[in-house]
This record gives C-alpha cells, sequence and structure tokens, in this order.
C-alpha cells in the first residue's frame, strides 16, 4: 500500500513537472494568446452593443481595437510627458545624485571598513554587466512589439470567431456537462471583466492618492511617480512597493531629508490600507478576492514560468481558475 501511494505521490510530482516545463517552454505562444484572451473577454460586452446597434461584427471588434489602442497611446503619452518633465532637470538631478552616492560611499567607508576604491570597482563591474543588459535591449523591445502585434490579432480573432470556440469547447466535453460548461464559461467572462475593470480604476484612484501624498509632501515630478505607484499595481504587492522605494531613492537624490522619507512611508501605508479595505471591495469585488498567501505563490510561480509577463497574468488567470472550480 506505502509503495503504490510513494508511485502515486512520484506520478503527481512528475506531472506538475512537465507541467510547468510546457508552460515555460511554450511561453513565447501563450504569453500572447493569454494577454489577447483577457482583453477579448473584457471588450466583449462593448462589441456585443454595437454589433446589437447593427454594426458588423468585424467593425465592431475593430472599434473595441481602436479603444484599446487609444488607453495605451493615451498612458505612453502621459509617461512621455512626464520623463520629458524629468529630463529638463537632468543635470541638476545627475549632480544630487553624485553627490549622494558620495556620502553613501563615505558612510560604507567609515562603517564597514571597505575603501571607496575597492566600492568603485564594484561598481565598475557592475556597469559592465548593466551594459550588457543594454545591448539586449534592442531585441527585447522587437519581441515586445512582435508580441503586441500578434495580441491584437488574437483579440480580433478570438471576438470574431467567438461562437465557433463555444462550440468546440462544447463539443469537448461530455454533454452531461454542457449546463455547468456554458456556467462556467459565462462566469469565467464576469470575473475576466470585474477584475479588469477593477483593476483600472484602482490604478486611477492610486494616481490621485499618490499624486495628492506626493505633492503635500513637495516631492518633485510627484505626478510621475504616483503614475508609476499606479501602473506597478498589476503586480499585486511587489509593483507598488517598487514604485515608493523609486520615489524614495528620489527624495533622498532631492535632499528632501529624513522628513520626506518617513513622508513617503506613511503616504504608502495609508495608499495600502485605503486600497485593501476599501478600494478592493468595492471596484474589484469578492469573486476575484485571492488568498494573500496564494497571490504570493502565483506571482513567484508566474515569475519563474513567463517572468515579468507571468507576473502581470498570475493573478487574472488564478482568478479565472478559481471561478472555474467554485462553479
Amino acid at each position: 500500500m506505502q509503495k503504490l501511494n510513494l508511485q502515486r505521490t512520484l506520478q503527481v510530482i512528475l506531472f506538475f513537472f512537465l507541467v510547468f516545463a510546457g508552460l515555460h517552454y511554450a511561453r513565447p505562444f501563450l504569453v500572447p494568446v493569454c494577454f489577447a484572451g483577457l482583453f477579448a473577454m473584457l471588450f466583449l460586452p462593448l462589441s456585443r452593443r454595437f454589433e446589437n446597434a447593427g454594426i458588423n461584427r468585424a467593425i465592431a471588434i475593430l472599434f473595441c481595437i481602436l479603444i484599446l489602442l487609444i488607453i495605451i497611446g493615451g498612458i505612453v503619452s502621459i509617461i512621455t510627458w512626464q520623463v520629458t518633465d524629468l529630463t529638463s532637470d537632468l543635470d541638476n538631478i545627475e549632480q544630487k545624485i553624485k553627490t549622494t552616492i558620495e556620502q553613501f560611499e563615505n558612510f560604507i567607508s567609515r562603517t564597514f571598513g571597505i575603501s571607496r576604491q575597492q566600492q568603485q570597482e564594484v561598481i565598475v563591474q557592475q556597469t559592465k554587466n548593466a551594459n550588457g543588459m543594454i545591448s539586449g535591449l534592442g531585441p527585447s523591445l522587437m519581441s515586445v512589439f512582435i508580441d503586441f502585434v500578434l495580441m491584437l490579432v488574437y483579440i480580433f480573432l478570438f471576438m470574431y470567431l467567438r461562437s465557433h470556440l463555444k462550440k468546440f469547447i462544447l463539443l469537448v466535453v461530455p454533454k452531461s456537462e454542457d449546463a455547468n460548461t456554458e456556467d462556467a464559461i459565462h462566469n469565467i467572462e464576469k470575473v475576466t471583466q470585474q477584475y479588469l475593470t477593477g483593476i483600472g480604476l484602482m490604478i486611477l484612484c492610486l494616481w490621485i492618492m499618490y499624486s495628492i501624498g506626493f505633492s503635500i509632501l513637495g516631492l518633485e515630478n510627484a505626478f510621475f511617480f504616483a503614475i508609476l505607484c499606479g501602473l506597478f499595481e498589476i503586480v499585486p504587492f511587489v509593483g507598488n512597493l517598487t514604485g515608493n522605494i523609486l520615489a524614495v531613492l528620489m527624495a533622498i537624490t532631492q535632499g528632501g531629508g529624513i522628513g520626506m522619507v518617513i513622508g513617503i512611508i506613511i503616504t504608502y501605508g495609508l495608499v495600502q490600507f485605503l486600497q485593501t479595505y476599501i478600494l478592493e471591495p468595492l471596484v474589484v469585488g469578492a469573486k476575484v478576492n485571492i488568498n494573500p498567501l496564494f497571490t504570493i505563490i502565483a506571482l513567484v510561480l508566474g515569475e519563474l514560468i513567463w517572468g515579468i509577463p507571468g507576473m502581470v497574468l498570475a493573478i487574472p488567470l488564478l482568478g479565472i481558475v478559481k471561478s472555474s472550480v467554485i462553479i
């Protein structure tokens, strides 16, 4: 009996290993497909409204894709505008960064006995590594552009052929499960739409709250860092914290002192409290409310399998699995 249990355990472990390995190697195909599936379900109600108004399905879908491109273009334009404003004061920021680095090097030298020459050697080595990363930036951007174009094509096909895809799914499952399958498909659409619209409203609220908080503290380019903190929210826990760490570093380089740093940390804590206990229940809802432990596990696994896109997709996909299981 123990031998059979051990064999079954090993089979389960091998099964999960093969699944995760397959997901990892299928990343170039699956990542744009998953993003396309999520956006297709998000814009499905809007497309149906256009179609019910007598607009051809293909034209209605193209309208939805155009709206998506306008939203993405608007966000990119805002970021570009803020980055341009930030670079206009680049010389002043660079000088402040150099001064801060010198102070930090002196602190390390006095505290840990590591000479500034040794620190410079480490910095030079890290700079070489950074140059290697920058040299690979071009191919990475081309890959992102290709994936983006593929995603748009997949969105169109998913929405245009949705009836055929639904029929195919119903053909695959047993006839006795048709009703449950249709309920599961409807529930998945609803949960996806609720999550994506909720996260969009959440980002907008975070932009407002962080802009107010950082402006009160006197942080330069407060709106830019508010945008970063909001956009990084697509990766729960990690993203928001990363944005605030960048704001803290900028406050230090600006010579804001310990008071501004503490103010940013307090702002982060207040926003997190409002987000967790007020915003998320209101704009995201309970159906996609996932246990924090499973959220962290999903983020770690998503990063291991698909990198940063995996972290972005982890929570909506986990919400879809959750909604499918409880139906």
